[in-house]
């Protein structure tokens, strides 16, 4: 199957402020090589043949907005168990994880700089 996207960059107003929070959460979603560059907090996924990565990076007129990045989980415990990392890691407004319907079992929270981010696993109806 052919790749969907290649790399996510997500802007912060103050890299500080996040970087414990995406130390502990990217790794834990499969980016578990740490690349970073110069002005950058940037980890790649751990697969050897895939080069995705998600970098945070600071622009400090950066305003969170509505916008949303969820990734995939492959179980409702492993929604559970990211969740609990977010929080521990210090994600705010937490809402989940739970059934949202059937067949999307998803937690919704924000990094400390109010980006949003989803954790879900989805099944056939």
């Amino acid at each position: 199957m052919r790749r969907r996207y290649d790399h996510i960059d997500l802007r912060v107003p103050q890299l500080a402020v996040v970087t414990s929070f995406y130390e502990a959460l990217l790794p834990a979603l499969g980016f578990s090589r740490d690349a970073r560059v110069q002005g950058w907090l940037q980890f790649e996924a751990a697969d050897n043949d895939i080069t995705e990565f998600f970098g945070v990076t600071e622009s400090h007129s950066h305003v969170a907005n509505e916008n949303r990045i969820a990734f995939w989980a492959e179980s409702q415990s492993e929604v559970e168990w990211l969740a609990e990392v977010a929080r521990r890691a210090g994600a705010r407004n937490i809402e989940g994880p739970m059934q949202y319907e059937p067949g999307y079992y998803a937690v919704f929270f924000e990094d400390p700089s109010g980006n949003r981010l989803e954790v879900c696993h989805r099944t056939a109806t």
